[in-house]
C-alpha cells in the first residue's frame, strides 16, 4: 500500500521551473530517502507532499488525501525540518507541549523527552541549549504522537555520533511500530545503509529510482590499491590515479580481485591501501552531474 502517491508533479516559481514531471511513491512502512544536490528541487517536492505548496500542476496524495486536507493529513504525519524555530524563551518541556497543540496529535511529554533524550533538560530554555540538543528538540516534532509518517530534512547535522546512533535507533523502533519514513540527507552512507528505496533528483527532475543495489549495479565496482615504489604496473587494467593510486574499474568484481591478488602473490608484491567494492553511491551522484 502507498502512503504518498506522486504522480507527473510540477512546480514554477515565475519563470522557474523547479520540479518537472516528478512521479514517485512511497510505500507503507519503508525508508524512503529522496535525495539531490542543491538546487535539485527535492525541497520543493518535499514542501508540496508536506501540504506547504500547492502544485502548478501534477497530482499528489498522501494516506489517500490531497496534503492540502491538513484535517485529515496533518495529524497522522510527523515533520522534523532543518530547523524548528521554536520561542527562545520556551523551556524544553514548554516547547514540546506545543508540539501537540499544532498537530493535534497527543503523546506524553516525558516519554518524549526521553524518547529524544532531553529528559534532563525539560526545565531548560531553548536559548541554552547546545546545537545538538536543539537538533534533538526538533526531532521530537517529528516523533510526538508516534505519527504513522515521519519525514526527516537532514536529521543528524550538528549531532554527534552518540547522539546520531541514538536517533536512528528511535528510528529503528518507529518503523518497527510500522512508521513509514522519508529522509533527506546530504550524508549519503546514511542513505545508503538505511533506506529501503532512493529517488535521485537532478535539476528538478527524479532521473532515477531503486534500491542502493539497483543504483549501483549501473556502474562498474572499483578496486583500488598503491604499489610499492619501482614495481610494475600488473598486467590488468589498472589506471594511475592522481593520488598515486591504481584503479581498476570493473563488472566482474570477484574476477579481477582474484587476478590482482593471484599476481601479487606470485610477484611477491604487498598490494597497500588496498580497496575493493560495489560503487557507492556518491559515485552514482557524480554519473549523475557529468
Amino acid at each position: 500500500m502507498s502512503v504518498i502517491e506522486v504522480e507527473a508533479l510540477n512546480l514554477s516559481y515565475g519563470d522557474f521551473h523547479a520540479v518537472r514531471d516528478v512521479s514517485f511513491e512511497v510505500r507503507s512502512g519503508e525508508l524512503y530517502a529522496l535525495l539531490g544536490t542543491n538546487g535539485a528541487g527535492k525541497t520543493s517536492t518535499l514542501e508540496t507532499i508536506e501540504g506547504h505548496r500547492a502544485p502548478t500542476s501534477g497530482t499528489v496524495r498522501v494516506f489517500g488525501h490531497s496534503p492540502r486536507d491538513r484535517r485529515a493529513v496533518r495529524p497522522r504525519m510527523g515533520v522534523m525540518l532543518q530547523e524548528s524555530g521554536f520561542s527562545p524563551d520556551l523551556t524544553v518541556r514548554e516547547s514540546v507541549g506545543l508540539i501537540g497543540a499544532l498537530t493535534h496529535r497527543t503523546d506524553d511529554v516525558g516519554r518524549v523527552l526521553d524518547l529524544v533524550g532531553l529528559t534532563g533538560k525539560a526545565g531548560t530554555t531553548v536559548s541554552q541549549l547546545s546545537g545538538g540538543e536543539k537538533r534533538r528538540l526538533d526531532f521530537a516534532t517529528a516523533v510526538f504522537g508516534t505519527p504513522e509518517l515521519i519525514f526527516l530534512d537532514e536529521p543528524t547535522t550538528g549531532l554527534d555520533i552518540q547522539s546520531r546512533d541514538g536517533l536512528w535507533e528511535t528510528v529503528d523502533r518507529l518503523r518497527e511500530k510500522g512508521a513509514t519514513i522519508v529522509l533527506t540527507t546530504h550524508y549519503l552512507e546514511e542513505a545508503q545503509q538505511r533506506a529501503d528505496r532512493i529517488g535521485l533528483m537532478h535539476r528538478g527532475a527524479l532521473r532515477r529510482e531503486g534500491t542502493v543495489s539497483e543504483l549501483t549495479r549501473t556502474l562498474p565496482s572499483v578496486i583500488r590499491f598503491r604499489l610499492p615504489p619501482g614495481v610494475g604496473v600488473p598486467p590488468l587494467r589498472a589506471s594511475r590515479q592522481s593520488d598515486g593510486r591504481y584503479l581498476i574499474e570493473t563488472h566482474e568484481l570477484s574476477k579481477e580481485l582474484y587476478l590482482l591478488l593471484g599476481w601479487a602473490h606470485d610477484a611477491g608484491v604487498e598490494l597497500h591501501d588496498l580497496e575493493a567494492g560495489p560503487t557507492r553511491l556518491d559515485d552514482v551522484f557524480r554519473a549523475l552531474e557529468s
